[in-house]
């Protein structure tokens, strides 16, 4: 069974849209999870990214998705009454001309969400604003940090043992966010997340609105293959259908001089490196020093 027909199964068995999350609990309760063929550590999101994808380029598909908050998922020929009407959505892209109304830190709340959830990723906001202007240079850090820890993985004595042998399994990863990417911006926004991610050991360049040509997406693939920034689509109608497009290329060893001198022009990025820093001495992370992660109804509608 794969996660579109295990979605399918279980909305049919239930008789109501359902979230990605629903669909995952109420499957698994039932002992239908044995029949998939996954292990990977967030399948709710997997399923909402499967049945995301279908409805968007499957003129036959079963499903239709809902504009309720969560967003929630049905099957077209359980809805023959129309009572789900006024909730159904068709995904539309930016037209040539058209202009979001949202800024960018708007999305800062999404990325946070996504990568959390993903792989549980602490986020901190930079504000280029609280940067030293004196010696402040463009493109030198980036809109937002992140950190994994292995510390709510591993046991104790692993972790000591790993910082004795020198190998925490800690990574830092850096986001560069923007609300659009086409062909018109392509370069200058990948090569300023080329230049304000050198430090990390995984950077990205995020954005919410990605252009779906072809050769657009293949130029994409080839500029993450030559110089390893990652993609991320963020959806900002269904959050758990956001996406990495291209992973980036990992970096075993980060680069402590140009991290120095972030941390010396903006304050920001000096609190992220001494929350690490504080976190792995206390072996106990310190949520509320990072970003918030917002559930998913709290995340704010944008357009």
């Amino acid at each position: 069974m794969n996660f579109l027909e295990f979605a399918e199964k279980i909305i049919r068995e239930e008789k109501r849209p359902l979230t990605p999350v629903e669909i995952w609990e109420i499957g698994k309760s039932k002992g239908y999870d044995k029949e998939l063929n996954s292990s990977g550590k967030t399948p709710w999101m997997t399923i909402g990214a499967k049945i995301y994808v279908d409805i968007r380029d499957n003129q036959s598909t079963k499903f239709i998705k809902l504009t309720t908050r969560p967003t929630r998922f049905y099957l077209k020929d359980l809805n023959q009454n129309g009572d789900n009407n006024k909730y159904i959505t068709r995904e539309i892209s930016l037209r040539e001309g058209q202009k979001s109304k949202y800024n960018e830190r708007d999305l800062h709340k999404y990325l946070s969400y996504f990568v959390y959830n993903y792989k549980r990723i602490y986020t901190m906001t930079i504000h280029h604003e609280k940067s030293d202007k004196s010696k402040y240079s463009q493109w030198l850090h980036p809109d937002i940090v992140g950190v994994y820890f292995p510390l709510e993985e591993w046991e104790l004595e692993v972790l000591e043992l790993s910082k004795d042998i020198g190998s925490i399994g800690l990574r830092l990863f850096s986001f560069e966010i923007k609300k659009e990417l086409s062909f018109n911006n392509l370069r200058e926004f990948y090569f300023q997340a080329v230049s304000n991610s050198s430090w990390a050991n995984e950077g990205y360049l995020v954005a919410a609105d990605i252009e779906k040509d072809e050769e657009f997406l293949q130029e994409l693939n080839r500029l993450t293959n030559s110089f390893g920034i990652g993609i991320i689509k963020l959806d900002i109608e269904n959050p758990d259908s956001s996406e990495i497009i291209y992973p980036a290329k990992e970096k075993d060893i980060v680069d402590i001089e140009t991290m120095n001198k972030i941390a010396q022009i903006n304050p920001d990025f000096k609190r992220f490196i001494k929350r690490i820093k504080l976190d792995l001495s206390t072996k106990e992370i310190r949520k509320e020093e990072y970003d918030k992660i917002y559930d998913i109804e709290e995340l704010p509608k944008i357009k």
